[in-house]
């Protein structure tokens, strides 16, 4: 056999194999693999490695006194990124990236305590009418974010029942909205990232085995019980893929929080968004976006991490998941 468990040939060549019932050549076969995986190789380093390494590079540079790039090797970006500017010490960058963590964070996790009895309640349809509910639950993609986002402006403005409503309860007074605020903020959060959380989640979710369900409910196990040890392992898959595209994204939206926000819940993604579009500081707004390109991996690397530890030890809520 060869290295790569293709079986030689006696009486050939040290490089001739047999590969899916072909007489080849490592050599070939090394052409064969470099032919179908060089396109997207070339297409990942021009589109994502390229710009992410000028990026980096631009990090470093400074702004000059009329907005131009000045391509000067310097740490003062990186310096500002921590609190320290040219007037001292301040934790504001430092709280923005909290946030921003902090409101991905919540978003992720309503995102699965919706997507969970969503995603259930589709796969339970009678399989004509699934297609109904997943076309229902897509169609947000196929309108932009912004559209989205003004109207729920429209939803919550004060002569819509939800905002009368609150102001019978007394939460807030006669004529006002429910915008800007943080629960617009999250509402629009929920809304445009719950079909990321939902779909791949769905995809588990319908391959559930649910006679172990039944096998549960005999054993007399509680709806906790049930949950943790038959339905949990079974969807780590589809949760583990929904939690990364969610969480993602959600640490860079600036549109949202932006036009629900009131400009008033500032996220790193706004911030970013401010440095390359108001105030012309490019090599700022690299060093913003080289920052939460790292708080992305460690994050990545936080459930990665999780994972592995649940397979260990099976506490992990993605333990199992290979």
């Amino acid at each position: 056999m060869g290295h790569d468990g293709a079986p030689k040939i006696p009486g050939q060549g040290p490089r001739t194999v047999v590969w899916l019932g072909e007489l080849t050549t490592y050599w070939r076969l090394r052409l064969r693999s470099l032919a179908m995986a060089g396109p997207p190789l070339l297409w990942l380093t021009l589109l994502l490695a390229v710009p992410c390494l000028l990026l980096g590079c631009l990090a470093f540079a400074s702004r000059g006194q009329y907005g131009e790039i000045v391509f000067q090797a310097t740490a003062v970006n990186l310096k500002r990124l921590i609190g320290y500017t040219t007037f001292g010490w301040s934790p504001a960058f430092l709280y923005i990236m909290a946030r921003s963590l902090w409101v991905a964070l919540v978003t992720t996790v309503l995102c699965v305590a919706l997507a969970y009895p969503l995603t259930f309640h589709i796969a339970t349809r009678p399989p004509k009418k699934r297609v109904y509910w997943l076309i229902l639950l897509i169609i947000p993609f196929w309108t932009n974010v912004v559209i989205r986002a003004y109207a729920w402006l429209l939803i919550l403005g004060p002569q819509m029942p939800p905002a009368k409503i609150a102001a019978v309860l007394g939460l807030i007074g006669d004529g006002a909205s429910l915008y800007p605020g943080p629960l617009a903020v999250y509402l629009g959060m929920v809304s445009t990232f719950l079909p990321f959380m939902a779909l791949p989640l769905y995809a588990s979710v319908e391959r559930i085995n649910w006679e172990i369900l039944e096998a549960a409910k005999d054993l007399y196990g509680s709806r906790y019980m049930i949950f943790m040890q038959a339905v949990l392992p079974q969807t780590k898959p589809g949760l583990y893929v929904g939690i990364i595209v969610t969480f993602v994204p959600s640490m860079a939206m600036f549109v949202v929080t932006d036009i629900l926000g009131g400009a008033k819940t500032m996220l790193i993604g706004n911030l970013i968004q401010q440095q390359f579009a108001q105030a012309r500081d490019w090599p700022f707004g690299a060093a913003l976006s080289a920052a939460l390109m790292l708080l992305t991996l460690m994050s990545l690397a936080v459930f990665r991490w999780r994972r592995r530890d649940g397979n260990g030890g099976g506490s992990s809520i993605f333990g199992g998941f290979d």
